[in-house]
């Protein structure tokens, strides 16, 4: 059986360069802006931070906090984004254990209301989120789905 390995940026900073060239492979968001925010965090200028899953050392699954995850409702805020977790690992429950450790560890920074954008439905509602509102993507021609968890 495989064990996975569920960690924050922080307690593995040499990770950086490879979890922001994951991220930007998933999300073809420029590497550049997955550095500058994760510099920030290591840096300690947020809490806003980055979470990840290994197995054998290898980053397969992620997700972090922003301010704004590109939409236009910029007062709400702290935003997760970035979720993922590779094909061959979905269904084992990885990405909820991330969203329960990102909210877990939010809440423990004092931040009680987490946001998130998504064309999923039922799958956030597992995990306590609730929808709140449609929202307009920057650029984007249709509006998405914008969650809230308390």
């Amino acid at each position: 059986m495989s064990v996975f390995q569920f960690i924050t940026l922080r307690e593995r900073p040499e990770l950086k360069e490879t979890a922001a060239s994951w991220f930007h492979s998933k999300w073809n968001v420029p590497k550049e802006a997955y550095l500058a925010c994760m510099d920030a965090y290591l840096n300690r200028e947020t809490e806003y931070g980055w979470y990840l899953c290994l197995h054998n050392g290898r980053i397969i699954g992620g997700m972090g906090v922003i301010e704004n995850d590109f939409h236009d409702r910029k007062d709400l805020s702290p935003n997760v984004c970035a979720v993922y977790t590779e094909e061959a690992f979905c269904g084992q429950g990885i990405a909820g254990h991330l969203l329960n450790m990102t909210v877990e560890d939010m809440r423990s920074k004092g931040i009680s209301s987490l946001y998130l954008v998504t064309d999923h439905t039922g799958f956030y509602e597992r995990y306590g989120w609730e929808f709140y509102c449609m929202a307009q993507g920057d650029g984007e021609p249709d509006m998405t789905r914008l969650y809230i968890h308390r």
